[in-house]
């Protein structure tokens, strides 16, 4: 792979922009099988928790028109679990190792990143869209003020670069970015999945058990193109773009927008080779129009 797809995202090296979702990819496992996992610049393992979850009651995936809704309630082994059993086998594969945390209260976010911090993950990254329980359930990342002071407590205890994931269910991308910034973010990435809800019309009952999702896939590209470029004409720090990228145009388009690197999730359960041909297409691109680096194209839209 040439050094024309070389990126660097808060002061870490990705041989390509291209990163695994978190919660699509699970630890790298299965898709080992199908290609060497340092094919991806990097991979944002599996949601973790402090302890074990077992995640919510099926049904929890429901498909819908160029997408899915997802009710997983973040089921994994638990923080620790992830150190001793997984982190060593992902070391081994090659690929860049973000560890993406959730969290029920700051203090669970600020008790993994110290613990993660003294392992071999490359950065973190916070997952901002979990339920604020000591707050009425209200998510941690929907407001300015609770963005800004999670960023900033677990800042405190982080020692790795610091992703800030944020959620596109609020009224004000870039206030949101410029808060996560503010309290001391690297890096952020956006957008995650966005809230809807489909019926059986046979049960009338809702097809989620959780009776709402996160809806992920194509739909949701274009709203994510426009909060990727929101956020970045906003912030300084890097913007890493995610929400139904499905080929190497649509990458370039992220790019365009302000991302600096990308995460893909949904196409891979449709294609799981999606990243192989997506980074071929942007081998081809870079070379055809004589960019001698990916990262030449970030912020490069042309607004009317």
């Amino acid at each position: 792979m040439s050094e024309r797809l070389h990126v660097k995202i808060a002061g870490v090296d990705f041989k390509n922009p291209l990163i695994a979702a978190s919660g699509t990819f699970g630890f790298g496992r299965e898709f080992a099988e199908f290609y060497p996992l340092k094919t991806f610049g990097g991979i944002s393992c599996k949601g973790l928790t402090l302890k074990e979850r077992a995640g919510n009651p099926p049904p929890r995936i429901a498909e819908t028109p160029s997408g899915i809704l997802n009710s997983v309630g973040l089921q994994n082994p638990g923080v620790e679990h992830f150190i001793r059993e997984d982190l060593p086998w992902i070391r081994q594969q090659g690929p860049v190792i973000i560890a993406n945390i959730a969290g029920s209260t700051v203090d669970d976010y600020c008790q993994m990143a110290q613990r993660l911090s003294q392992t071999e993950v490359d950065l973190i990254e916070l997952n901002i869209s979990c339920p604020n329980v000591k707050k009425g359930g209200a998510a941690f990342g929907i407001s300015c003020e609770s963005v800004e002071k999670i960023t900033k407590a677990v800042r405190a205890f982080c020692k790795k670069p610091l992703i800030v994931k944020l959620s596109p269910n609020v009224s004000n991308i870039a206030d949101i970015a410029a808060a996560a910034e503010s309290g001391g973010a690297d890096a952020i990435s956006l957008i995650n999945t966005l809230t809807g809800m489909r019926i059986d019309l046979k049960t009338r009952r809702p097809i989620l058990h959780n009776n709402t999702g996160g809806l992920s896939g194509p739909a949701v590209f274009p709203i994510a193109v426009r909060m990727v470029f929101e956020a970045a004409s906003r912030v300084k720090v890097p913007v890493i773009g995610l929400g139904g990228i499905t080929s190497w145009q649509d990458v370039v388009e992220m790019f365009l927008a302000g991302a600096s690197a990308v995460q893909i999730g949904t196409i891979l359960f449709h294609d799981p080779y999606a990243p192989v041909k997506i980074l071929e297409g942007l081998e081809q691109y870079l070379s055809k129009n004589g960019i001698s680096n990916i990262s030449e194209l970030t912020g490069k839209v042309q607004p009317w």
